[in-house]
């Protein structure tokens, strides 16, 4: 174990080491642990990408790191804001962690305003000019992305004065619902219009924000974006040119199991008491004024919202209906964490896993299933992997490819009038037309029918075609589109996406 570690450090002292590593995983997989060993071997600093992380408060909810875990290894970017705070965004985290990484600290962290947050920008690392390793940790999609790709608008760093109510007014756009933002994109940008869900209330008010601030379509950003030098359909050129990523995964029954016992050690360990104070120093009066809202910054974060109930119970209570309120908020919280696992591990599939081109970066697996093998199967061929790239060479460990990964997912719009559904993308197109649900309505619609439906309906018992009855499909580009329809993941806010480039 020894012997790569300080093959390593060696390299790294040349400035031959990756720039850049990144540990991405579900929720309970050890991401953490990971980036502590690798940060002590490698003279490693730590970036969390969490975007309830960097508010203060709930510590165990949002599962920080300890205070002994911190003391191994430096690590940034953790419970420097506010939480009455809603308004922060991947935008300001960017510049801050760009900061940390760069030699140079981004001039736009200064005219964006972010200084609002407390951030010590005076403290900021500069972590290549001193040969230490950033190690980017966490589960927040955007955050990460906005540092591997260049994703973002880049107004800020231009120079100009950006709109200080900007996070506020995509939150007005947000309430006028999903009809009327529809109604609304169609007449500024129809092209973006076609290519959003209906229902997708925070896509459509991000883009007719771009609209307000930049006066152009964002369809036409987008498509300026994927332009440049370098970027493809997912968006810009990747920001470092060889980042080192490591996904570690795990049979999901056995995550489920580690998952439900963490929440047992979480409420062991204090979080109802946590949740309580919380709820009484920043949320009771929300409440009260019927101004709470679970939708924006760590007030979103998964264990606050499903104790709702409890927590606002009122004082007169039957001690039995608290304890059900209770036990009902730990079943939700232990669901939606499950949930949460599956949405990360989608998400690493399709934005690294199932991309097309040859261009994109590799990513290695680490299986954490067994957690008795972690340093046989974690630890040691992380450090082996980084090792081989630090002299230049191929690691002997294969990156993961999935089965099918050279397929392009257009993102097109397709309407199933027998079910009644909007469906986002050909692939999850695809697989609706092969859906048990779908091919009952076609029977269905034949009994209803009689013989002369078939020939009408045949098309849409064929996947591979279009039946453009059903649908009249657009597209953007491949790999973006995700099955419609469904819960917005909830590490992903809309002060998260705010300055998002990408639909």
């Amino acid at each position: 174990m020894a012997a790569p570690a300080r093959s390593v450090q060696h390299a790294m002292k040349q400035g031959i080491i990756p720039q850049l590593v990144v540990i991405l995983g579900a929720t309970g997989t050890g991401k953490s642990k990971l980036a502590i060993e690798l940060g002590k071997r490698l003279q490693g600093e730590i970036i969390s990408a969490d975007s309830m992380q960097v508010y203060r408060g709930l510590d165990i909810i949002t599962n920080k790191v300890t205070a002994e875990e911190s003391a191994q290894c430096r690590h940034h970017m953790i419970s420097f804001v506010d939480p009455l705070v809603c308004s922060y965004t991947v935008l300001d985290f960017r510049n801050k962690a760009l900061a940390l990484i760069s030699c140079t600290i981004l001039l736009s962290v200064f005219s964006s305003g972010s200084h609002r947050f407390g951030c010590d920008f005076i403290r900021a690392t500069e972590m290549h000019h001193r040969h230490t390793l950033p190690i980017i940790v966490g589960g927040t999609n955007y955050y990460i992305e906005s540092l591997i790709w260049r994703v973002l608008l880049n107004k800020r760093d231009e120079g100009e004065v950006n709109n200080v109510g900007s996070a506020d007014m995509k939150v007005e756009l947000e309430k006028l619902g999903g009809a009327e933002l529809h109604r609304r994109l169609k007449e500024v940008d129809p092209e973006m219009a076609s290519m959003l869900h209906p229902h997708d209330v925070r896509k459509m008010a991000r883009s007719l924000q771009v609209y307000a601030e930049t006066g152009v379509p964002h369809s036409r950003l987008l498509e300026e974006q994927r332009a440049q030098e370098g970027g493809r359909g997912l968006g810009g050129p990747l920001r470092y040119p060889d980042p080192c990523i490591f996904w570690l995964h795990a049979d999901m029954n056995a995550l489920d199991e580690r998952l439900d016992s963490r929440v047992d050690q979480m409420l062991s360990s204090g979080l109802i008491d946590e949740l309580r104070e919380f709820h009484r120093r920043f949320n009771q009066r929300k409440v009260q004024d019927k101004n709470q809202d679970y939708q924006h910054g760590i007030f979103q974060s998964i264990g606050f919202k499903e104790f709702h109930e409890y927590l606002t119970c009122p004082d007169q209570t039957t001690q039995e209906k608290k304890d059900t309120l209770l036990k009902k908020g730990v079943e939700n919280l232990k669901i939606a964490t499950r949930q949460y696992a599956r949405k990360q591990n989608k998400w690493v599939r399709n934005r690294f896993l199932k991309r097309p081109g040859d261009d994109a970066p590799p990513v290695f697996g680490l299986d954490v299933t067994d957690v008795s093998k972690w340093e046989e199967t974690v630890l040691s061929p992380a450090l082996k992997i980084l090792e081989r790239l630090s002299k230049g060479e191929e690691p002997v460990i294969e990156p993961i490819r999935l089965e099918g990964a050279g397929q392009r997912n257009k993102r097109s719009c397709h309407t199933c009038e027998l079910c009644g559904r909007v469906i986002i993308g050909e692939l999850e197109w695809t697989a609706h037309l092969k859906s048990k649900k779908h091919r009952y309505h076609v029977k269905k619609r034949k009994l209803e029918a009689g013989p002369a439906s078939d020939q009408h309906q045949g098309p849409a018992l064929q996947p591979t075609g279009e039946d453009h009855s059903l649908g009249n499909p657009k597209t953007l580009a491949p790999g973006l589109a995700e099955a419609c329809g469904g819960p917005v993941c909830p590490d992903t806010s809309s002060t998260e996406r705010d300055a998002v480039i990408g639909p």
